[in-house]
């Protein structure tokens, strides 16, 4: 009997195991164990803190909302210092350390790069390195923090992105109801799952797929159908001058996306239900039926994970 039961469990997870190597999209780990959680904790600190613009009006939180908007903002394009707008819709921070690059152009490889532009980006926080550094240094309570991390010298520039990097990486959002299902740990009800196979049968999972169902790679939006072409939103054109890159983004995130509208680096889209029909006359040239924008939109919800762990603390 045991000797049954041992073989019936390893079958399990054969079928299991197999599942998963066939599926496009990939799990998100349910427990991180590459951080350091005290300096990530520093750098959630940090994170919210507007001591980091030049003003004191403006910190990382108020572009990347984590607990209200998905870790994006709920307006098309974020406001910096003295309300000075930005150029493009601010893509989430949630799970952005599976992202192969950073920003909508994909200017930057890694988030420590990313995590610099913001402050000095005289539109945004409008900060150099040596005002950070002046600003904490004379804050008996960041020097505390920085010391008991083993800082004992002055704290510079890179210790503060460093914080904030480990903080964006502790950003990961587990455990939504499609993670569970393609652990085996679930279904999925028909409408989710009709949802799912119409994603993959229109070829939508072509350029959403892998561990952040997106964010592995650039496309042109307006593939099939042009989309109008605005100089003001920096694609990868503003980055190569190349002709053929105009309207080329990295490719969102679908994660977390029924709590990070309006959609699209423009934020031209309000609703889910607009953002499917949208891409798909744009980039796949076909028009959805009720039932498949119905179906497709409870795939996406599914993708909703639970909040990070260190928000919770």
């Amino acid at each position: 009997m045991k000797m049954i039961l041992t073989s019936f469990i390893y079958l399990f997870i054969f079928i299991v195991s197999s599942s998963l190597a066939s599926e496009p999209i990939t799990p998100l780990p349910k427990v991180l164990t590459d951080i350091d959680w005290e300096k990530a904790r520093l750098g959630k600190i940090l994170f919210f803190d507007p001591i980091l613009s030049s003003d004191r009006s403006v910190s990382c939180a108020s572009c990347h909302d984590i607990l209200n908007a998905g870790g994006a903002d709920k307006r098309v394009v974020s406001l910096g210092i003295a309300d000075m707008q930005g150029n493009i819709q601010s893509p989430t921070v949630l799970n952005s350390r599976y992202n192969f690059k950073q920003f909508w152009n994909g200017r930057v490889d890694t988030l420590l790069e990313q995590a610099s532009g913001p402050i000095h980006n005289p539109v945004e926080m409008a900060l150099n390195a040596s005002t950070v550094e002046k600003r904490l240094n004379s804050n008996r309570e960041y020097q505390k923090r920085f010391y008991a991390l083993g800082h004992e010298q002055r704290i510079t520039f890179a210790m503060v992105l460093a914080a904030i990097v480990e903080f964006e990486k502790a950003l990961v959002t587990p455990n939504s109801p499609f993670d569970q299902y393609l652990r085996g740990e679930r279904r999925l009800d028909d409408t989710t799952m009709r949802g799912y196979q119409h994603f993959k049968k229109l070829g939508c999972i072509t350029c959403h797929n892998g561990k952040n169902v997106g964010g592995n790679s650039f496309q042109k939006m307006g593939l099939i159908t042009p989309y109008e072409h605005d100089e003001g939103f920096p694609d990868l054109f503003a980055t190569t001058k190349r002709e053929l890159h105009k309207n080329v983004f990295k490719v969102p995130t679908l994660r977390n996306i029924e709590l990070t509208a309006p959609y699209f680096h423009d934020g031209s889209s309000d609703t889910l239900k607009d953002a499917i029909e949208t891409m798909s006359h744009h980039n796949l040239g076909y028009s959805h039926t009720d039932e498949e924008v119905e179906t497709i939109t409870a795939f996406l919800r599914s993708l909703t994970g639970e909040t990070p762990a260190i928000m919770k603390e």
